[in-house]
């Protein structure tokens, strides 16, 4: 395979796949393959992303698919958080810092105007297989990329609120989505085993109980695993709040009311 196929149907590319590409074409030298690579990116026909990944540069005021970057920063990264509902078309505002969950240690890069953080999975799930779980392989601009679920992704923001957008962005985001497997949030979230995520999910999902279809089936679990004691919903902000039984949560009034939306109504 001459290196321009190779190029012509990958925007984004790791050494380690343009290598195997040319070991399955009978051409197994890897410093052969590495001459070619820095000969592509000193005539600036590929970039060099960062330590093992590159981009092909179709133009140089256009930044590389962010999607494709993030999804291979990492060979086990899934993109995740905030960078997954954008992925999904659910985000409510658009970033240009895209997260992904890894059990490598790498470390956050920027590339054009896009940051790229890595995100450690968290500790709960390391005995899990496949980084725990709520993780998909979907096309992407021609190429395929790991993400986690919208159903993952409810429990992740949840979990780490300032890789959601915070509050506001999340609620937003979240209630952008019509659907939801249930039983998938659920089984998540008791994986997570945090008691404070699994009482803001349950919380959520109580909260958007006909929007989503939600049954006290579905909340049971997480009720069974709800905190004991008072507990402050966002506990980086610990203030005044409502105490939302039996989730006991202490939940700040622009969360429970979501004043956001007379906010948006007042601008109408």
């Amino acid at each position: 395979m001459r290196a321009t196929d190779f190029f012509r149907d990958r925007r984004v590319f790791t050494r380690g796949e343009f290598l195997a590409a040319r070991v399955a074409d009978g051409q197994a030298n890897p410093r052969t393959a590495d001459s070619l690579l820095t000969k592509y990116v000193a005539s600036g026909d590929v970039v060099h992303v960062r330590r093992g990944l590159y981009a092909l540069a179709t133009s140089p005021t256009v930044d590389a698919d962010p999607f494709l970057i993030a999804g291979k920063a990492a060979s086990d990264a899934a993109i995740a958080y905030h960078a997954a509902l954008q992925f999904h078309g659910k985000a409510y505002s658009v970033w240009h810092r895209y997260s992904f969950v890894t059990t490598k240690n790498v470390k956050p890069f920027s590339f054009g105007s896009s940051d790229f953080v890595p995100v450690a999975l968290p500790r709960a799930l390391r005995a899990h297989r496949a980084l725990g779980g709520g993780i998909k392989v979907e096309p992407h601009g021609g190429q395929f990329v790991r993400v986690t679920t919208l159903e993952r992704t409810l429990v992740d923001v949840l979990d780490r609120p300032q890789l959601g957008g915070g509050w506001e962005e999340i609620w937003r985001s979240l209630e952008g989505v019509d659907f939801f497997d249930l039983d998938a949030v659920t089984d998540y979230a008791l994986k997570l085993d945090t008691v404070i995520t699994i009482a803001r999910v349950g919380y959520f999902l109580d909260q958007h109980r006909e929007q989503l279809f939600v049954t006290d089936a579905h909340l049971k679990p997480l009720l069974a695993r709800a905190p004991r004691q008072p507990r402050y919903f966002d506990e980086r902000k610990a203030g005044s709040g409502t105490l939302v039984k039996p989730w006991n949560l202490i939940v700040p009034k622009r969360v429970q009311d979501r004043s956001w939306e007379e906010t948006s109504s007042a601008l109408v």
